[in-house]
């Protein structure tokens, strides 16, 4: 389908870019709506404005009689299904996926285990909740390992161990981000991140960025510091992976029922593509893998805000 980048939405509508929020990825949130807001207003849309989210939001919405919130949030309460479920109470129309895929994506654990009904290839992992025996519950698995809190972004609470001592040391430093913790097998390939939209009903790939880290793996620094990571992109696979990867991040895009726009990160171990997880609400920064991956198939930034614009409503 030829993509027009039609103005679906009237430029004389209310929007509110949602950002910063009450998250640790509140600064990144930040420089995500204050691009979003540029491209919106170069776009003619003169009466978006942006809104840092609060606990007052609710209000702050009513009060500039807002039509659209285009969601710019990352992290919890914007892509946990927290602020999309404020919004469907007060009859706003948003960007970005709904209630039940935002939570279920958000969670780790849940993601894997809707993936895994899919038949989705995942990578060897755990779950640890409070209370759990942390090496009984781990026995099975071989270092060295990755700890992730279930709902946390970019990387935060992220750590690789490889002995038991270890283990113990950096679970008790993640679970005071997070109880629940997803204990993964840390393998050995390439890293790769693939974008999902959706165009007047049709659900399509980007290009695959793939990244090599100056850093051991792709932790916070390597996501958002200039230089440290090196972008491959399109990512450097056969044409055959290539297809593979992206048809499987549309296939975990529809399992999760996410809608409008995602992010599959993926994992490429002997051409086997694993999937890591899935963001709903990928960041939109000058750094960010979605803008950089939309552009090389000719969508440029502008374009790609306002075709995310267009899907506001749609949610299932």
């Amino acid at each position: 389908m030829e993509r027009v980048f039609e103005q679906l939405i009237d430029k004389n509508t209310n929007i509110a870019v949602l950002a910063g929020g009450m998250s640790n990825e509140r600064e990144v949130s930040l420089r995500s709506g204050k691009n979003c807001l540029a491209a919106l207003h170069r776009l003619g849309y003169k009466n978006a404005i942006m809104i840092d989210v609060d606990k007052n939001i609710a209000q702050n919405l009513l009060d500039n009689k807002i039509e659209i919130a285009y969601n710019a949030l990352h992290g919890k309460y914007g892509e946990d299904g927290c602020i999309q479920g404020l919004l469907e109470i007060l009859g706003i129309k948003y960007t970005g996926c709904g209630v039940m895929s935002s939570a279920l994506c958000m969670n780790k654990y849940y993601t894997k285990e809707m993936l895994k009904s899919a038949g989705i290839p995942l990578i060897n992992s755990v779950f640890v909740k409070k209370g759990d025996e942390l090496l009984e519950k781990t026995k099975s698995l071989k270092f060295p390992l990755m700890i992730k809190p279930v709902c946390e972004g970019s990387s935060i609470g992220m750590y690789k161990v490889s002995n038991k001592e270890e283990l113990i040391s950096k679970y008790e430093e993640a679970s005071k981000l997070n109880q629940d913790i997803l204990i993964e097998e840390f393998l050995t390939g390439r890293s790769a991140t693939v974008g999902v939209l959706e165009d007047r009903g049709e659900v399509f790939a980007t290009a695959i960025l793939e990244f090599r880290t100056k850093t051991e793996w792709y932790d916070y620094e390597a996501k958002y510091t200039a230089g440290m990571t090196e972008f491959i992109l399109p990512a450097e696979f056969s044409e055959t992976l290539t297809a593979q990867i992206k048809d499987i991040a549309i296939k975990a895009h529809k399992a999760c029922g996410c809608t409008s726009l995602s992010r599959v990160d993926f994992y490429v171990v002997n051409d086997i593509p694993y999937v890591l997880e899935i963001n709903t609400s990928p960041g939109m920064t000058d750094l960010s893998d979605l803008p950089a991956q939309s552009k090389c198939i000719g969508i440029s930034y502008d374009q790609l805000v306002q075709l995310i614009l267009n899907s506001s409503g749609l949610q299932k």
